[in-house]
Parts: structure tokens; sequence; C-alpha cells
């Protein structure tokens, strides 16, 4: 798992959270979640002082939530890691404030941390993401989408190398065909 899948799956985590007590709430209570979600999933550098008082003003109102929201923050440090020794201890006591909550989605993320301990450990030791390669599959999902199929695989593979090459075409052209 990698930086992203691993977010990914603890705001799906506190999203949970949130949601179960939306149901719970009567509907008094609910127009008090209104814009919570947006407000759970900001990165606490993206976030305002007014954003976070209306976020703490939950340890009065829904602690459940607030327990999730705090979870997540304390979280977003262990990606600040550079030493893996430190990144391990830290995330070890991150797991059991976790599963001393009592909040199910987030003790299943911790599952899911303990699972796969070995690859998000890895991160620290060389911070080396699937970036690049998600993004050229969105750009060969594009390539083949915007000609609604090729006749031919050679014909498809040649697009790609267009498109993701380094080619700069008109330099290609010899000058004496050039018109501009």
């Amino acid at each position: 798992m990698d930086h992203f899948h691993i977010t990914k799956s603890l705001l799906s985590a506190v999203d949970e959270v949130r949601k179960e007590e939306w149901r719970k709430a009567d509907k008094s209570e609910k127009s008090t979640f209104k814009g919570l979600r947006w407000l759970l999933f900001l990165h606490s550098s993206n976030r305002t002082k007014r954003h976070t008082r209306l976020l703490n003003q939950l340890k009065s109102g829904n602690r459940r939530i607030h327990r999730a929201w705090v979870l997540k923050d304390e979280f977003e440090q262990f990606w600040q890691y550079v030493y893996p020794q430190a990144a391990e201890t830290f995330l070890k006591g991150w797991m059991t404030a976790a599963l001393r909550s009592r909040l199910q989605p987030l003790q299943e993320f911790v599952k899911t941390l303990k699972k796969h301990w070995e690859h998000v450990l890895a991160f620290i030791r060389t911070p080396i993401t699937n970036a690049v390669g998600e993004g050229i599959n969105r750009i060969i999902k594009i390539v083949k989408n915007r000609a609604s199929g090729y006749r031919t695989l050679n014909a498809f593979i040649d697009m790609i190398y267009l498109t993701l090459g380094d080619v700069n075409i008109p330099e290609q052209i010899p000058v004496r065909f050039r018109t501009l």
C-alpha cells in the first residue's frame, strides 16, 4: 500500500464514523453535520483557525467524530518521519490509540495497516510512490478513449509513444518542409 491508498483508507474510516453518527442522530442534530465531511477531509495545512474551532466544537457535541478527526490529524505526522525506527514507534503508538478509541472503522484501518506493515514502513526508507505509473496509465486510457479503439496494436503503441514520448514533432520535420 502506498501513501495515497493509506490516506484514502483512513479518510474512508473517518467518513464511516461520521455516517454512523449521522444515522443515529435525530432531525435536529442532523443539521450540525452539514459540511462536516468536507471539514473532516481537509489536511491540517489547508485548514483555517475557524475550521479548527468548528471541528473542536465536536468535542462537546459528538465525541466519536471528534476522536476520529483527532486520530486522522495525528496520523498526518507519520509521513513527515525520516528515520524508520522513529516512524515505527510513532505508528505503534498511533495504532494503540486507534484501537482504544473503540471506533470500529478505525480498528478496521489498523488491521489493514498491520497487514501491510512492511510496505507502509518501506515508504519511510525510500519515499517512492507509484504516482508516475498511475499518471502514465491515465494518459494511456485517454489515448485509447480518444481514438475509440485502434485497428492494430502497433498503431496503439505508436500513439502511446507519440503522446508520452518527449518528442518535439516540429523539430523532426526537415527545414525545407516547414511552413512556419
